[in-house]
């Protein structure tokens, strides 16, 4: 009888003692690269040291007497915390990494051990592919997303106008890459009902905001009325005719006024013509009249012969039917020469 009440005073003494150590969180998700803090407390004053194990692996000691003793791993500390009562240190992991994720164990040295479990997430990227969208009322629009370099599998969803699409509107395939990254992929259909915001969302557990990626769809002639009264879609057709008629006309007119410049005979042009009108009839003059202009000693060109021969033919119709009559010619210049032979020599193409 006696030796039962013993254990029982030695149980309630060890659960006493195990009861005095705590460590928390039990549980921690955190980003890759983001701070990960575990704080262990007792208030058992016979504990003199307290190892840190990540992994199994020792990483830090600290003494009750000297405090932290120097680690072989920069990337862990530990800092003393006043706010449980009795001895508490914070153990911390400035920068963790996937390799980190895993049991984190608080072992005071004789005394009891506590364990709690490391998660490290990683944050990708999320995109809409496209720019923002026209349609018209009715029409189906396909949006497609993806969220690319997750882990693990990251939630994904849509919003149109800040609601959230039902899942069963939207299919979602994922794959998992070398570095047990995954890549989430989701096509969604939209009706054209009205003019909205499509937005893409992503995100874990670790991550506070879901990371997101939206474009606009804008319904041309969204507005029609009930009745049978077509204002509105003509308001709007006679809009888009216009502005496709613009450019239209705008090439139309570039195109008329490079004819018109085209067709108008240059200054150049209308000098050399008055000049030899001028020496005609100062010719003409001279000749009393009688004058070949189908003759050039230079040897014209067909084309010359040509212009020459029909304002021949024109100047004796009017002379048959008119009597030319000529004014006074002023000088003629100096250094031009012209080149006038009488009618009654012989042919013009004589061998």
């Amino acid at each position: 009888m006696d030796l039962f009440y013993l254990l029982v005073l030695l149980l309630s003494f060890t659960i006493q003692v195990r009861g005095q150590m705590k460590l928390s969180p039990e549980i921690l998700t955190v980003l890759r690269g983001e701070e990960a803090r575990f704080a262990c407390s007792t208030s058992n004053t016979q504990w003199t040291v307290m190892l840190w194990l990540l992994n199994g692996t020792a990483v830090l000691t600290i003494s009750k007497e000297f405090g932290v003793l120097p680690s072989i791993n920069p990337n862990v500390t530990a800092e003393t915390s006043l706010v449980s009562h009795g001895d508490s240190w914070v153990f911390v992991l400035k920068s963790t990494e996937r390799r980190d994720q895993g049991p984190v164990t608080c072992d005071l040295q004789g005394i009891d051990r506590k364990t709690a479990s490391l998660f490290v997430q990683e944050k990708g990227s999320v995109k809409v592919f496209g720019d923002n969208k026209l349609a018209f009322q009715g029409q189906s629009v396909l949006f497609e997303c993806q969220a690319a370099g997750w882990y693990p599998q990251p939630a994904l969803q849509w919003q149109v106008n800040d609601k959230k699409v039902n899942q069963g509107e939207y299919n979602i395939s994922s794959e998992e890459s070398g570095k047990s990254l995954f890549t989430v992929t989701s096509n969604l259909s939209v009706r054209a009902v009205k003019s909205s915001h499509v937005a893409c969302l992503a995100s874990v557990s670790a991550l506070a905001t879901p990371l997101r990626s939206s474009v606009r769809l804008t319904v041309v002639a969204e507005v029609v009325q009930e009745e049978d009264d077509c204002t509105a879609p003509l308001a709007v057709t006679a809009s888009l005719s216009a502005l496709l008629l613009l450019p239209l006309l705008c090439v139309c007119t570039v195109l008329w006024l490079r004819q018109r410049r085209q067709a108008k005979p240059s200054p150049r042009e209308a000098i050399r013509f008055d000049q030899s009108v001028s020496g005609r009839s100062s010719v003409a003059e001279a000749t009393g009249g009688k004058v070949n202009l189908g003759y050039s000693g230079e040897g014209p060109t067909d084309a010359v012969i040509n212009e020459l021969i029909m304002e021949t033919r024109r100047q004796e119709d009017f002379v048959g039917f008119h009597k030319l009559e000529f004014l006074p010619h002023p000088p003629m210049l100096m250094g031009t020469s012209y080149t006038a032979i009488l009618l009654d020599p012989p042919p013009l193409f004589s061998q």
